[in-house]
């Protein structure tokens, strides 16, 4: 489904994809080329894959920290539009090393958002998080919901929104362009249906991620991170989005700001949250394997419940998702790793997209 919020230009806007060649943001990359968006994208290739970046967009090999080729980049191509998801996520990573979250997702952002004001690409679309809003006392979580993040990696976040929220508000009082969208992610899982993109980054700590390849046979066992949480089995309980989902939700938005939308945050998710063990359960049925489990105590920085209340993004950007259920985000998200698996035995991963 496309949003009808997307803009049919004949001559559509380019549209820099920073962390492009990452799980998320190449899946964003392939439908703005499907939606006939002209792409670029940037990525110091840290987590993300060269092959996973479409044959039809220009890649930039290089970190959004390093201002200059920003500009350059921007300048060269006639970026009309940026989607910005280059960043590091790993929760308890933030917690032992702040300063590199800060750096690298603050930081790098606020110079970014700079060079975008210098280039006067005035539309952004800015990849946030469900870790804004900390431990909260109540879910489902709407946008109004208090912001008191419990870790570095959710403050880093948080500090960007302000950044974009204090920046679009001062060009509005001198009659400038420059909006934005943040779309608030909640736990982002899956593959695109036809398997040519999976999550694949390196050392990933998500759950489904980390239960795939337990059920590939790629770990001995899976541990879970604290059992005496306020919820009815005691383990943690997310909103898990399909990323097919999140990616249509990106062309919504581009398509809002393009029509004078007004800048905001949204959350992305579906407003039904699972507990740790749900996940685990339905990977196992999934996949037909029956994998180690073992209990463990919490880490530092997860919190004990975080759902969506998305309505505004289903009202105001007409985001219907087509993915919202548990079983077929792990059904996905194991085909892929059983294919991205076998095919990285065979090193057919190399140089190109998988086919």
């Amino acid at each position: 489904m496309t949003p009808r919020n997307i803009v049919r230009n004949p001559t559509p806007k380019c549209v820099l994809v920073t962390g492009g060649a990452g799980y998320i943001g190449s899946h964003i990359a392939w439908r703005l080329i499907e939606a006939g968006y002209p792409v670029v994208v940037l990525d110091n290739l840290y987590s993300g894959h060269r092959w996973a970046v479409h044959k039809d967009a220009e890649f930039v090999e290089g970190d959004v920290g390093d201002t200059a080729l920003v500009r350059d980049v921007l300048r060269k191509h006639k970026v009309g539009a940026v989607i910005h998801l280059a960043g590091y996520i790993v929760v308890p990573e933030s917690v032992a090393d702040p300063l590199k979250y800060y750096r690298n997702n603050t930081c790098a952002s606020r110079d970014l958002i700079e060079a975008c004001l210098e280039t006067g690409v005035n539309n952004f679309v800015y990849s946030s998080s469900a870790a804004v809003y900390g431990n909260p006392e109540r879910v489902p979580l709407g946008e109004d919901s208090a912001t008191i993040p419990a870790s570095p990696y959710g403050s880093s976040k948080l500090m960007t929104e302000w950044i974009l929220r204090d920046v679009a508000s001062s060009q509005k009082a001198t009659g400038r362009g420059f909006r934005y969208i943040a779309l608030r992610y909640f736990n982002v899982a899956g593959a695109r249906s036809d398997g040519r993109l999976g999550q694949a980054t390196p050392t990933a700590t998500h759950l489904i991620k980390v239960a795939c390849e337990a059920a590939c046979g790629l770990r001995d066992h899976v541990a879970i991170f604290g059992t005496d949480y306020d919820t009815p089995d005691g383990t943690c309980i997310r909103d898990y989005i399909h990323v097919e989902d999140l990616a249509t939700a990106h062309l919504a938005a581009l398509g809002y700001l393009d029509n004078g939308g007004a800048s905001q945050a949204l959350n992305c998710g579906y407003g039904r949250g699972y507990s740790v063990r749900d996940v685990l359960d339905m990977v196992r049925t999934v996949s037909g394997s029956d994998f180690d489990i073992r209990e463990t105590t919490r880490r530092p920085g997860d919190v004990t419940a975080l759902v969506a209340d998305s309505t505004r993004l289903q009202r105001m950007m007409d985001w219907q998702p087509r993915h919202a259920n548990l079983e077929t985000i792990c059904r996905s998200a194991f085909e892929w790793e059983k294919t991205y698996q076998l095919k990285r035995a065979n090193k057919l991963m190399v140089g190109s997209l998988p086919r």
